[in-house]
């Protein structure tokens, strides 16, 4: 279960990799390749034979790709891990450019590589992104190459085992819906769209309709798997059985045939020669798989994950968990804070507060009978100037000691079977510079205007982003990531489509759980994050008013650190609120904490400013 802390690829191996990689140009016909993060389900949590980028390059980001040239050589990334790469990369090796303002069709439309032929692996891109990039060559006068094996595995020697992680029932106590009503909802909506199935290839989309849960990924509770759904007779479930066991997999037989994982392209190919309609989501499915239907004599529908949406608004049960954990996630964030107040600055590293977090989160679950099966996510635990970094992941060359004078900046999450948690705190260690309080105060007041938010039916997350921001704005900064992530239910800690950012198209609807997450980040300097996950409750009355809005109520508990407010910054609603914020914390926390000694601490944490 512990996470892991060793370097995955040193920068001075990337130019040897790369020149092997580029051995093989000629035999594929091609000028350059382009490798992604994501693997052949497109996640973006990935196992470890699918760490391309990595190998390849030493980034370990979750987004990303690298386009390599006969040449040069450009890492995309987004303002995430504008830091990250220069410190994981040979600036020598690598170009740097910014995946959200020249993404790479963009780049490739404008970089003077006039007849390029660019190959690429068409199960690890999905196929809306395809076609963007046949548009930008054309514009060229080049091609896209869609290559038969993937041109990194072709070099990588010693290349992990994929995982055969153990598949788990996850119990209606928590999943709410029988999977063949799910199932049953799914295979209707592939009917009325006028498709004969749907392909559901996104494993989270999957687990959830199925009711199953897997340990293929360390963080990412969903079995490496896909699914033909059609909308007459038994859905096809593509996994392979060794993860199954005899519980799963006699559970399973009863509301799907079970077929191998390596049988799944002639089940497409089967589907295309019968002339089918397939709904596909370009959006989250391999390319390869809309190809392999296409070429076969089979139409392919463009159309939304039927799951996708269904899986982001949680029911009565999901919501239940979510909220049961997030007590149980406090108490153990309430345990690690004490702990670490008690600490000697300069004593611990961060490798050693992120180890001792996730002990407290793994016996804390012990105690109360729901046991931490994961971490959602490699802990970003950031002393300091490392904090700056804004998804910084400690290893054994980077860790750093925790000195007074500075802050910790440390996002942590847990999965539990009833759901899944992610929180951001950063705390004082010593005393820390008026400067540092400022802005710490800043992303304070950007966090608690999302939560007071009150919005009409029909707001998307890029309509409420910058109620995040506007403290900084006025105040010159601003932070170069989202406002706030779906979060799913015992599954992927990044769900979609629900998002607050400025990219944030999707509706806001009830049961969405996001996140809530401000920062700053001041490069060599400090960082600051503080994050709640909430979930959007059904449109209320507000006294006075003309119409219900919708709001957020808040799931996270666990104290902000107080010592770090300015709170002359902070108006009367904003101190009422976190008052009442603390108030909750400290009432509904103390009970777990009766017999520990960090009972005393909260009581101080949670004081009225």
């Amino acid at each position: 279960m512990f996470q892991n802390f060793e370097v995955l690829s040193s920068p001075d191996q990337a130019a040897t990799r790369l020149a092997r990689l580029r051995t093989g140009f000629g035999a594929s016909g091609v000028d350059a390749v382009a490798v992604p993060r994501s693997d052949e389900y497109l996640g973006e949590y990935v196992p470890d034979c699918a760490e391309r980028l990595a190998w390849l390059t030493g980034f370990t980001g979750s987004a990303g790709l690298v386009l390599v040239l006969e040449d040069e050589a450009h890492i995309f990334v987004d303002g995430r891990y504008a830091a990250q790469v220069r410190a994981q990369t040979d600036g020598q090796v690598f170009r740097y450019q910014d995946l959200i303002a020249t993404p790479l069709a963009s780049f490739l439309q404008d970089c003077g590589l006039e007849g390029l032929r660019l190959g690429i692996d068409p199960w690890t891109w999905p196929g809306s992104e395809v076609t963007r990039l046949e548009t930008a060559l054309k514009t060229i006068g080049g091609s896209l190459v869609l290559l038969e094996h993937n041109p990194v595995d072709a070099v990588w020697d010693d290349r992990p085992e994929p995982p055969l992680g153990t598949v788990t029932i996850q119990p209606t106590e928590f999943a709410g819906t029988l999977a063949r009503e799910k199932l049953a909802v799914i295979a209707q909506t592939a009917a009325e769209a006028g498709a004969d199935a749907v392909i559901l290839a996104d494993p989270s989309s999957v687990a959830w309709s199925f009711n199953i849960r897997g340990q293929d990924l360390p963080s990412t509770p969903h079995p490496l798997s896909r699914a033909i759904i059609a909308a007459t007779g038994l859905p096809r479930l593509f996994i392979d059985k060794r993860k199954t066991g005899i519980e799963a997999e006699a559970y399973l037989t009863q509301i799907a045939d079970l077929e191998r994982p390596s049988s799944f392209d002639e089940a497409l190919k089967e589907l295309g020669k019968a002339g089918a309609t397939v709904m596909i989501d370009p959006a989250v499915a391999s390319h390869a798989i809309s190809l392999l239907i296409e070429k076969a004599g089979g139409t392919v529908l463009n159309a939304p994950d039927p799951a996708r949406l269904p899986r982001a608004c949680k029911n009565e049960a999901e919501i239940a968990g979510s909220a049961r954990v997030h007590v149980q996630d406090g108490a153990a964030m309430v345990r690690f804070l004490a702990w670490l107040d008690r600490q000697t600055p300069g004593t611990i590293d961060e490798i050693g507060a992120a180890t001792r977090l996730e002990q407290f989160r793994a016996t804390t679950g012990e105690t109360m009978q729901m046991p931490l099966k994961a971490l959602s996510f490699d802990t970003i635990s950031g002393a300091g100037p490392n904090a700056a970094i804004m998804h910084y992941r400690v290893n054994t060359q980077t860790n750093r000691r925790v000195n007074s004078g500075e802050m910790l900046l440390i996002d942590s999450g847990g999965q539990y079977v009833a759901g899944t948690t992610d929180i951001t705190r950063t705390v004082a260690v010593g005393d820390v510079p008026q400067e540092q309080k400022r802005f710490f105060t800043l992303v304070l007041k950007g966090m608690i205007a999302i939560s007071c938010l009150r919005f009409p039916e029909g707001t998307r997350g890029m309509d409420i982003d910058a109620f995040a921001r506007i403290a900084l704005w006025q105040a010159g900064a601003d932070f170069a990531h989202g406002t706030g992530h779906g979060v799913g239910s015992y599954l992927s800690v990044h769900e979609g489509p629900q998002s607050i950012s400025r990219r944030g198209t999707q509706e806001l609807l009830p049961g969405m759980i996001v996140s809530n997450e401000p920062g700053y980040y001041r490069d060599g300097a400090f960082g600051i994050r503080i994050e709640n996950l909430v979930t959007v409750h059904e449109p209320r009355e507000i006294d006075g008013g003309d119409k219900p809005m919708l709001g957020f109520e808040t799931l996270t508990l666990c104290p902000i650190d107080k010592r770090l407010i300015l709170v002359h910054l902070l108006d009367a609603t904003e101190r009422a609120w976190l008052d009442a914020y603390h108030a909750r914390v400290r009432a509904e926390l103390s009970p777990l904490l009766s017999d520990d000694p960090a009972l005393e601490w909260l009581e101080t944490a949670t004081g009225p400013l």
